[in-house]
């Protein structure tokens, strides 16, 4: 029969409490079974491991074993430990990376709520726009992404947690939002167009028209807004894109007859199975969407 770590805890246990009676009791087993399991463990070495059969004093044997057996013991159970925590969402790490309107609106409530549950997990967050969210997951240097795949290819499995409509986000001093309507494409095209990534991706042609002779561009959200505000010039958005904002300067304005909505998405590479520790900070972040979304539902009525 193979020595066993049950073997090996069973002999340091005893040979610590100097008898059956006492190590029976730590270990939750009789004194008879913990006799019989140190007597394979002298079976399978050849030799006694006791002087006596009081316990009490170890031979050579069995102080070298104790030594042997205390340290994988030590290791074993660190081991087990860490093994459950990781398990258990007690330690671990996960990368998450956002783009901006998520990173700045659903990300912060969903992170403290997680980290009230699980606060020895180690997150590293990140905003970026979609793109750099699928190149980095090609690159395996995040574990989970929220973007958006429309105009992008991948390979990765993608969920839908949140859609939103696009509009003009311009300076309140606009002209476009003193008109008491909403938006045609021939009053955008009476003001500069700042493009970005998310409106050259709006596939018809009055919006294509528009870029076509769009002489500015700016991808970065930060900057693009600043440029609204200092009224550079409008741009299309979507409408939690413009939350992000913190100046009152900056307005977001729908478009008649324009229904184009941006998808946000959590995108996974699924030939690699989430750890615990991400799967439970995804399911509290599509818990915080769905109120979010109760909650903007009972704003607009």
């Amino acid at each position: 029969m193979a020595i066993k770590i049950e073997m090996l805890r069973c002999f340091a246990t005893v040979a610590r409490t100097g008898n059956l009676s006492s190590a029976a009791d730590i270990l939750g087993r009789t004194p008879s079974a913990i006799s019989m399991m140190l007597k394979q463990l002298e079976e399978n070495l050849g030799e006694p491991l006791f002087e006596t059969d009081r316990k009490s004093k170890l031979t050579t044997l069995g102080e070298f074993v104790l030594e042997q057996a205390e340290r994988e013991l030590s290791q074993f159970d660190t081991t087990i430990q860490e093994i459950l925590d990781f398990a258990k969402a007690r330690s671990g790490r996960v990368r998450l990376a956002a783009v901006p309107s998520i990173a700045s609106t659903i990300l912060p409530d969903a992170i403290f709520q997680y980290l009230e549950k699980y606060p020895d997990i180690f997150i590293e967050v990140r905003d970026m726009d979609s793109a750099s969210v699928i190149r980095e997951l090609s690159r395996n240097r995040i574990d989970i992404g929220i973007a958006s795949t429309q105009g992008h290819s991948t390979p990765f499995y993608t969920e839908t947690i949140l859609s939103d409509a696009f509009g003009v986000i311009c300076h309140a001093n606009s002209s476009l939002a003193r008109l008491d309507r909403s938006l045609t494409w021939q009053d955008l095209s009476q003001h500069r167009l700042i493009a970005n990534s998310l409106s050259k991706s709006i596939d018809i042609p009055e919006c294509i028209d528009l870029h076509a002779n769009a002489g500015l561009v700016v991808q970065n959200i930060t900057s693009l807004m600043a440029m609204i505000k200092n009224q550079v010039g409008i741009t299309i958005l979507p409408e939690m894109t413009a939350k992000t904002a913190t100046s009152p300067d900056v307005i977001f304005l729908e478009i008649a007859d324009f229904n184009i909505r941006r998808n946000i998405e959590i995108i996974k590479n699924s030939e690699a199975p989430s750890s615990p520790a991400a799967r439970i900070l995804e399911d509290t972040i599509i818990q915080c969407i769905r109120k979010y979304e109760t909650d903007r539902r009972g704003d607009m009525r």
